[in-house]
């Protein structure tokens, strides 16, 4: 049976570093929400893009120091019960400062796979960095 193994925070980096689709999790005015994103990493950041109408405009709109989120990545090899998982957690933010856009686009542009305008930036700064492997014996 495989055995879970805390990751590091160097491993966690990597591993979050690596993708492109992941979970936000927040609370808003219905409850915990959990959507899917396309995101990058830049400056120890986890950013996204959304469109002006949706949930995710208005988080950061919830608290003054941004709304508080989780975000999620993992992979499974459904074969080998094995995988990976690592959870962020911090407070997000809209990027709304031209020269932060400008390195954000030169650097690693989120880009969305949903179709649509999507021209608004949200950073979540993780304060929190964990995660758990699954290995095989």
């Amino acid at each position: 049976m495989p055995e879970p193994a805390e990751l590091s925070y160097a491993q966690c980096r990597e591993l979050i570093g690596s993708g492109v689709l992941g979970r936000v999790a927040f609370a808003d005015d219905h409850g915990i929400a959990v959507l899917p994103v396309n995101y990058s990493i830049v400056n120890e950041a986890i950013v996204f893009r959304t469109s002006a109408y949706s949930t995710l405009a208005r988080l950061p709109a919830h608290e003054t120091k941004g709304a508080a989120a989780s975000f999620q990545v993992d992979h499974v090899d459904y074969d080998t019960k094995t995988g990976w998982s690592v959870l962020a957690r911090g407070a997000t933010e809209v990027i709304d400062d031209d020269d932060e856009l400008a390195h954000i686009k030169r650097t690693w542009d989120p880009e969305p796979w949903a179709s649509g305008p999507r021209p608004i930036y949200i950073r979540l700064r993780f304060k929190e960095l964990s995660g758990r492997r699954l290995t095989a014996h």
